[in-house]
Order: structure tokens, then sequence, then C-alpha cells
């Protein structure tokens, strides 16, 4: 065997210890950065690459497993980081479990902070609960789980650098945070309602997740590093953890599809979350029953939306736009809120969308253009995810694909692009006209398809 044979076989021998020891997806990390951590344990440990790789695969050397977790996992953050979520956590969960926990002579919060790195996640919830909390008496408990022991001891640590804060609010700041030393600490009162503990995700905690214990967990940007499998048992076990009505708050490049089992996708100041399901049994709610409406009774010559479609083939948006605000009726919701992104009223189709998900979270075609108004206001994070639940909702569905293709190709992540621009590639053959007449940006079948091949050869993977 080759230098370069052996060493490739190394690494792949070291990506799967990953994935048996964190559940770490083959993906997550670079080869480059891989072979170094790779070559620099090996080292350490006096030993062959290959011997390094068995020690680990039958019995590790103390606290090795630690040393990799603190060489491998990504731990910038900030405080307030994605501040509409916190919002979405005040007033759509919290507000509505002190109620019934107040009804039921429980004055606690409990929430779980899964990932929680160098602590600035944990300690922000603890200072959300304390806002909306009706008074001082009540119990604040925020755990925060993590595999990487040195961040557990910053966040212990609870000292903080300005840039740390640079989302926290003036106020926010001046009330819970005290300078020390050229830098932030927590103030005392926040940091007693917060604890810290090591977590692997690949272990069964029956204490950590116990039914119904937490009012809301956060798990954000790490389903996307594990595999399926490991991503799908976490998921789980976080749904039984909470409590009828809790909320799971994950990151935007994290979805869990349209029906999560015992979840329910929430849609709350610009930011979605999934509810626990209430009932016993945890079942998914019956999707609400269409009111009966009397037929209107049929328009003259063609409907509105054919005519809006003949109107959008001509590129007469303008008047698209009137017809639609003189003649829509129900159903054409979503075709208006094309026509309003078409026009360049991104805000408004935006709310147009939210207001079209609220009602039915499950349509790929709304959280498609909430995607489309999402990367043109800036937010191509918040985009991603909502194109990923729009392909997931209609594995068919074309455009998310080539927007994700295109947007992965932007952030230099060919690997990604390549995938998503050949799967855009091979969908567009079978694509709705009416699809493409909408999504395509004015773009016809053979050019978006002749776009994939561009791009693809970027990549250097044109076929």
């Amino acid at each position: 065997m080759t230098a370069a044979a052996a060493e490739a076989a190394a690494l792949t021998r070291f990506r799967s210890v990953l994935v048996d020891r964190f559940g770490w997806s083959n993906a997550d990390t670079d080869d480059d950065q891989l072979a170094r951590v790779l070559r620099r344990r090996a080292a350490h440990h006096g030993l062959h690459q290959r011997d390094y790789l068995r020690l680990l695969g039958t019995g590790e050397p103390a606290g090795e497993l630690d040393t990799l977790a603190e060489e491998l996992t990504i731990t910038e953050t900030y405080f307030f980081r994605h501040a509409e979520q916190f919002d979405a956590l005040a007033t759509d969960v919290l507000a509505e479990r002190i109620r019934l926990r107040a009804a039921a002579g429980q004055e606690e919060l409990r929430m779980l902070s899964v990932g929680c790195s160098s602590g600035e996640e944990p300690y922000t919830l603890a200072i959300v609960a304390r806002g909306v909390a009706p008074g001082p008496g009540w119990h604040i408990s925020v755990l925060g789980v993590d595999a990487n022991p040195a961040m557990l001891r910053r966040a212990a640590a609870a000292r903080y650098s300005s840039w740390a804060l640079r989302e926290t609010p003036a106020d926010v700041r001046r009330r819970w945070f005290r300078p020390r030393d050229g830098l932030f600490e927590v103030d005392d009162r926040i940091r007693a309602d917060v604890r810290f503990q090591a977590y692997n995700v690949v272990a069964d905690d029956p204490a950590l997740f116990g039914a119904g214990r937490y009012d809301a967990i956060f798990c954000r940007n790490l389903l996307m590093y594990l595999t399926p499998e490991a991503a799908g048992r976490l998921v789980r076990r976080m749904t039984d953890a909470l409590a009828p009505g809790g909320g799971l708050f994950l990151g935007h490049t994290d979805t869990l599809g349209s029906r999560p089992p015992g979840l329910q996708p929430r849609h709350r100041n610009a930011s979605t979350h999934y509810r626990r399901v209430r009932g016993d049994d945890g079942a998914p709610p019956a999707p609400p029953q269409p009111r009966e409406i009397a037929a209107p009774p049929p328009p003259p010559g063609r409907g509105v939306r054919e005519r809006v479609l003949d109107l959008l083939r001509d590129e007469r948006f303008g008047d698209a736009q009137q017809l639609l605000a003189d003649e829509a009726g129900p159903g054409d919701e979503l075709l208006h809120a094309v026509v309003l992104a078409l026009t360049g009223r991104l805000d408004e189709a935006e709310r147009r969308c939210r207001e079209i998900l609220d009602a039915d979270g499950l349509s790929p075609d709304a959280h498609h253009l909430l995607g489309v108004c999402l990367e043109a206001h800036g937010t191509p994070d918040a985009a991603v995810a909502q194109y990923r639940l729009a392909a997931y909702l209609d594995p068919a569905f074309a455009m998310p694909r080539l927007r994700l293709g295109l947007l992965a190709r932007r952030r230099g992540d060919d690997a990604v692009a390549r995938t998503e621009l050949e799967n855009a590639r091979t969908l567009l053959r079978h694509e709705t006209d009416e699809r493409i007449l909408v999504f395509g940006g004015g773009f016809g079948r053979l050019a978006l398809s002749t776009l994939c091949r561009t791009e693809l050869d970027q990549c250097g993977s044109a076929r």
C-alpha cells in the first residue's frame, strides 16, 4: 500500500471512530483538519497512526475523547444569537408555560441547551426567563450540556469579551453583566440559574432527558453535524423530554421536516420552532378541517389564476398585481405573495408567506418563497432552512435544490453545491411549467438547466 493510500485508509478509520464515539457526520470536518489532528494525537501518545486508531477503537487513553472533542468541535457563539428565536421563546412558549405552571402551583421554568459551547446560550435563556417570570420567587433552572470540557470550563467561569455581547441590548448588558478586568462577568443571580454538564449526544441518559422535564430545549446548529441515525435519536429524546406545549428551537440550518412525531411547527416572530403536541399520546394533531364555504359563481371567461400566469409570462408584473388586488379569491394567497416579490415588495411578500405557513406549515411553495425573501434580505442561513424544508416536503421540487446549490457555491462549499445542483438539474427535467414560471426568476427550463451545468463546471463536476 502506498503512503497516500495508507493515509487515506487511516483517515477513513478515524472518521468511523468519530461516528461511533460522537455521532458526528462524515461530512462535518474537512480532511486536512482531520489529518492534522490524527497526526498530532498519535504523535502525542508516541504511536503509529494505525496503533492509535486501534487504541481508540478498543478503549481510548484516559481523557482522549475529551481532547478530540476540544480539537474538533466548533465553538463560536455569542449572547442573543438570532434574537428572533429568543423573542419567540418569550412570547410564544414561556408565556404559555408560565400560565400553565402557575395554574398548577408550580413557580418554576426548566430549560435545556444542547451543545451549549462556552455558555452564552444557556445564560441568555436564563436572562430571557427572568425577564418574563411573574416575580423573583420563580425558580429558573437552565442546564447546558456539551461534549467539549474546555468549553464547559469557560462556561462555568462566566466571563466574556465585549465581542460575545455584541448583540446584547444595552439595558440587558447593564442589568445582568459586571465589568471585571476588561471582561464582562455574568451577574450572580443569573449564574445561580444555570449549571453545566458534560454530555456526549450518542449516550442515552434517562436522567437528563426525563419525560416532560423541560419547558424549552435549544439545540441549534448541532443536528447538521450528526449522522441521520444520531440526529434522529437525539430528536426523539428531546421530544420526549419536553412538557406538553414546550418548545424545541433548532438552528436555521436544521430541520425536522413537515410532521415530526410529537411536534408541531410554529412560525412566530420571524423564526420557526417546534411545539410539543398536547395530549398523552404525543401524536400530531389532526390537520384543521376546511370551513364549509359556499362555492362562488364561476368567473366569466378564464379564472384569475390563469390570467395572472399569462401576465407573468409577459412580465407584466404590475398588471398581475392589480388583477390580484381586484379579483383574488381564496387559494390565491401564494400567487399574490409571488407577485409581491416579483415587484420588489419583499417585506409584504414575506409577511404573506408567514401568514400562509401559520395556517398550513406544510406548503413547500410557501417555504421556498419565504426562503427567496430571506435570501434577498441578506439572511442566507435562514433562507437555507426554508429551502431545505421545501425540498423535504416535496422531493420533486427542483427550485429549492437550485437555490441551495447556488448558496453553497457562494460560501465555497463545492461538495454540497455539486450534490444540490446535480439534484436540481435532474429534477428540472420534470418540474412543472407553472413552478418554473413562478419561481424561475424569468428563466425557462433550458436556461435553468444551463445555469446548473455552468455552476457545476465551476465545481469541476459537470456531466
